[in-house]
């Protein structure tokens, strides 16, 4: 009987897991592809635009946009764990906090966006490149503040696991964004600057449809009850988690960048950069289904923890975990069959070619353990562990994975085989702490952390 019920939990949970990742796999394959898409119709122009546009996606992704989503990503706890605690008021004020934030965080970030070639030119990057990658991130300005609010309401409806509106919004963004990039890139020939502006409007767009719906739809009502002056209060607590919170995902992010800068350094820098370019383009794509897997896993563990429920929510890490594992296994083999094929869908050089198919079994390796490492890092955003996951973060890739990838492409003389192998190791690194960390929990006393967060006491309120 004990097995049967244990069994009938396991599959509630897969579903109501599943029921939530997929939609967030589409969500973020539509607000990825935003960039990407302004890109393509950059590339078709001209060379240098297209490698201008390129170092500032890169640049104002590391200074801008990863900031943003980390920390809007703090609402995975307060807001997880409020929406299971029944503290519905909360949701909507915990959101509105972060987008205060966020705004706040978008001045001193507009001013370096305003300024970057001096800024680009002191890293040794070439002078008209840096010209056009300033003149590209100017225009990227006003997206700023739509993209903070945006990703806050993206939080605030996926905690409450309202999931659909999302993707019938973000997918309509992405076709609102391929008729402006059309309309102003070819149409009237802006070109660069037109890519730019076709992406703030598509940012403003999406963030209008979603606050929207917010206001107006019944599913909302409980929690959105117009903005409220408590937003600013307790500013400096949320700020202890969501700076953590936003180090956590910013280290990440940085380390991947920081790979292509190193491969600028190696003998034949043009080869080795587009070979890792191609190989991180790729992880970023693969990283769209654990990144939802991650989602749903965080939503149901921050529900369940704010319930109080314990047990569930341990079920609820098992189950996250299982889906990753068996995605991870799928993606590796997907990437293993179509290793010889897959660098054609970026480029036709044969010598790029070949180092791409090389480095495909590292590559797909990375993607196995980069989808259980995404998924610690929701387990870790559902259960309130940013400050842990930051040190993590910090210690994995800056500790270990740098100093190694360094050493292995330099030293050793391995190029671009040992950057990638320097950060595979990282992952590997932050998926042993995190499951020792997680095998080690005590899940009655999480369930009271959340219960203090949430109700400022340890008695844990079952519902």
């Amino acid at each position: 009987m004990g097995i049967i019920l244990w069994r009938k939990e396991i599959g509630d949970e897969t579903k109501k897991q599943l029921w939530l990742a997929g939609p967030m796999v589409c969500v973020s394959v539509f607000q990825y592809s935003l960039q990407l898409i302004s890109l393509m119709f950059v590339g078709h122009l001209d060379e240098l635009l297209l490698a201008g546009a390129s170092l500032a996606t890169s640049f104002v992704s590391v200074t801008g946009f990863n900031v943003l989503m980390g920390l809007s990503s703090v609402l995975d706890t307060f807001c997880g764990q409020s929406y299971g605690a029944q503290q519905y008021e909360m949701v909507g004020i915990h959101t509105q906090r972060a987008m205060l934030v966020s705004i706040l965080v978008t001045i001193p970030v507009s001013f370096i966006w305003a300024y970057l070639k001096p800024i680009l030119i002191l890293i040794h990057q070439d002078h008209n490149i840096s010209a056009q990658a300033e003149l590209y991130a100017r225009y990227l300005i006003p997206s700023l503040s739509a993209n903070g609010i945006l990703r806050c309401i993206v939080k605030f409806l996926q905690t409450q696991n309202i999931v659909f509106p999302m993707v019938l919004a973000t997918g309509i963004t992405t076709l609102v964004h391929l008729l402006a990039c059309w309309a102003l890139v070819i149409k009237f020939g802006l070109g660069m600057k037109g890519a730019a502006i076709a992406l703030c409007i598509s940012n403003w767009f999406n963030m209008i449809v979603l606050a929207l719906y917010v206001k107006f739809s019944s599913s909302c009502k409980r929690t959105w009850t117009g903005f409220s002056r408590e937003s600013l209060h307790d500013i400096p607590q949320f700020l202890k988690l969501a700076f953590p919170s936003t180090v956590m995902v910013c280290l990440e992010a940085w380390t991947f960048q920081l790979m292509v800068f190193l491969s600028g350094a190696l003998p034949n820098p043009k080869l080795e950069t587009s070979v890792l370019s191609v190989c991180l383009n790729t992880s970023g794509i693969f990283w769209m289904i654990p990144f939802g897997i991650s989602a749903a896993g965080s939503t149901r563990i921050s529900n369940e923890l704010g319930a109080g429920n314990p047990k569930a929510a341990y079920i609820a890490v098992k189950v996250s975990l299982f889906i990753a594992f068996i995605m991870g296994i799928l993606e590796f083999s997907l990437l293993m069959l179509i290793r010889n094929i897959w660098g054609r869908a970026f480029t036709n050089v044969h010598e790029v070619l070949a180092h791409v198919v090389s480095l495909m079994p590292i590559l797909a390796s990375s993607t196995f353990v980069d989808s259980i490492q995404t998924t610690f890092q929701g387990i870790a955003r559902g259960c309130g562990w940013q400050k842990l996951g930051a040190f993590v973060n910090l210690g994995s890739y800056y500790l270990l994975g740098v100093p190694a990838a360094v050493v292995l492409a330099f030293v050793l003389h391995m190029k671009g085989e040992g950057l990638y192998l320097g950060i595979v190791l990282a992952l590997t690194v932050q998926v042993v702490v995190f499951l020792l960390v997680t095998i080690g929990a005590n899940w009655e006393t999480e369930a009271k952390k959340a219960a203090i967060r949430v109700h400022g006491t340890d008695q844990i309120v079952q519902h």
